[in-house]
């Protein structure tokens, strides 16, 4: 499996301020990008994502899968869900953003979006469990989607399409300043898988 060096200047930050966001573009040849797709969608435990709302626990039409270096205990949306061990193979691929973020993760959340109509609301990743002001390295592979950022107070909007076969890392203040979302949308009728790479406080 090898990277691509993209041609963007990865010290350009898409933030105007208070937080960082590095995208690298396609960091993948073509043959691996197809072949770690048509892997995530069949070796990956997918389940329908589960949250509590109003008391209500509700299962979306996304599905979620999480796995890390070892069985973490996640909460969001309410919700504490456990991991599952890595594959080799995610360790490689997990390996492989380390090499161009030079950060350390031990988890990763995959989404799994059927279509443009499933996305995910503005919401930011400051879970208690997340390292504050880490790192999150975020890789899209099939349907190329609109990635949205919303500033908490100024109400600043910045958005990025990401490719597939891309990644985008998100860090510094980023998640105590900024709102992000991935829209729906009608003009997708094609599957998309999110894979984010995560730094848990052991």
């Amino acid at each position: 499996m090898s990277l691509l060096f993209p041609l963007q200047n990865l010290n350009t930050n898409l933030l105007p301020k208070d937080g960082e966001v590095i995208y690298f573009g396609v960091v993948f040849q073509q043959e691996e990008i197809e072949s770690l797709f048509s892997k995530l969608q069949n070796e990956i435990e997918w389940k329908h994502d589960q949250a509590l709302i109003y008391g209500k626990l509700i299962t979306t039409k996304r599905k979620v899968a999480w796995y890390a270096n070892k069985e973490f205990s996640y909460t969001y949306s309410k919700v504490t869900k456990t991991a599952l061990l890595f594959p080799q193979w995610l360790i490689e691929l997990k390996e492989k953003v380390e090499n161009l973020t030079q950060v350390k993760y031990n988890s990763c959340l995959l989404n799994f979006y059927s279509d443009g109509g499933e996305g995910m609301t503005y919401h930011s990743d400051a879970e208690k469990e997340l390292k504050k002001n880490g790192s999150i390295a975020s890789l899209s592979f099939g349907a190329e989607r609109n990635f949205v950022f919303k500033h908490k107070t100024s109400g600043e909007k910045v958005s990025v399409f990401l490719e597939s076969g891309s990644l985008l890392e998100m860090k510094g203040e980023t998640q105590t300043h900024w709102l992000h979302a991935l829209p729906t949308t009608k003009k997708v009728n094609k599957l998309r898988i999110n894979l984010t790479f995560r730094q848990m406080e052991q």
